[in-house]
């Protein structure tokens, strides 16, 4: 097989010939495998089997006329993105910020229907399908990466706290707020469709450490026919097009949710909160998985044999069919050592199904 052949086998659940590797690395562990392995590109050190293809370029976007939706002006040295949230650094980490929400205060629909949103319709693509081309030309897999798609867009505008009022309360500020992240998303996602890729990557975390971060009743009312609608675009550009969904934490009540809204490939699973072979053995047969590899323990904690033994159980779990992209569920903060992330690389590349192969 070819990688995007073995790759999209496997996604399937229609056999493989090896296991891929994949993760996200920190700045400090950027830094530590370009000092101790020359890996300047570590996507490339470590032969990841995709590469992401550039969203949209909007035109004209100058966030700094968001400043002024600040009562309390953002920190010295904040950054605003493409939607006038507020990232203010952390004295404590290189790449969490504080976020800061421009529509927090506002009162009235009409405040919220005349804030300056990002116009995707308007922007330029003209890029788009030659990165994929090129993408595709190297036997990888090209992907289209917009997490933070519908639920994440709205809270990160209007705050978790107003949102989650508006939502209860039947606001139409959240009608309109879920509407309009919805149109936009729905606008790149058809973007990368056209272009090409062969996944889109989209998602928003809902849940918890060991809870959802809301009801069953408030996904369905609010999130999930946006997400559905937006899926059912991408599938009737692309029937192919395989689609990812990212969600941190605990969220086991909503799975049949999402393969239902059209989900084909669910991430992270993380260990700390889902058992997998439970995960597995109820929705194994109705979409795949990426990552199960916990990043708050096995992969800071554990040790390089461990990290393995997760890796090969994991797999196993999966079956001879895959349906498992092994992954760290998360980035590899500065906590983890060189050498279990090497573990995690070595036990992909030495892995035999059960049974030989």
């Amino acid at each position: 097989m070819t990688n995007r052949e073995n790759f999209l086998s496997l996604i399937r659940r229609q056999g493989y010939e090896w296991i891929p590797v994949e993760f996200v690395l920190s700045p400090h562990q950027q830094q530590v495998c370009k000092e101790q392995l020359g890996a300047d590109d570590y996507e490339e050190y470590f032969k990841f089997p995709w590469r992401r293809v550039e969203d949209l370029r909007l035109r004209n976007h100058d966030t700094e006329k968001y400043r002024v939706y600040y009562q309390t002006p953002l920190a010295e040295g904040a950054d605003i993105d493409i939607w006038g949230v507020g990232h203010e650094k952390s004295p404590n980490s290189m790449h969490m910020t504080y976020m800061r929400n421009p529509l927090e205060n506002m009162e009235t629909l009409e405040e919220i229907e005349n804030y300056p949103y990002p116009d995707f319709a308007k922007a330029d693509g003209s890029h788009q399908a030659e990165q994929v081309e090129k993408i595709k030309a190297r036997d990888l897999i090209a992907i289209g990466d917009m997490q933070m798609t519908i639920w994440e867009c709205a809270w990160y505008m209007r705050s978790m706290e107003e949102l989650f009022c508006d939502m209860m309360e039947e606001n139409e500020i959240a009608e309109f707020l879920f509407d309009k992240a919805a149109e936009q998303s729905t606008i790149r996602a058809a973007a990368y469709a056209k272009a090409g890729v062969d996944v889109l990557f989209i998602g928003d975390d809902i849940g918890m450490q060991y809870t959802l971060m809301m009801s069953e009743e408030l996904y369905c009312r609010w999130i999930k026919p946006r997400l559905a609608a937006l899926i059912r675009t991408v599938k009737e550009i692309n029937p192919e097009i395989v689609i990812f969904y990212h969600s941190c934490g605990f969220i086991e009540p909503l799975i049949p949710h999402l393969i239902e809204a059209g989900v084909e490939v669910l991430n992270p699973i993380q260990s700390e909160c889902m058992d997998f072979e439970e995960i597995h053995k109820k929705y194994g047969q109705q979409i795949s998985f990426h990552g199960t590899i916990g990043t708050q323990t096995v992969m800071p904690s554990g040790t390089p044999r461990e990290v393995k033994e997760a890796v090969w159980n994991n797999l196993d779990i999966a079956g001879e069919k895959g349906g498992l992209f092994v992954a760290p569920t998360h980035m590899l903060e500065p906590e983890v050592p060189l050498e279990n992330i090497l573990a995690y690389v070595e036990a992909c590349r030495t892995y035999r199904k059960k049974g030989g192969n």
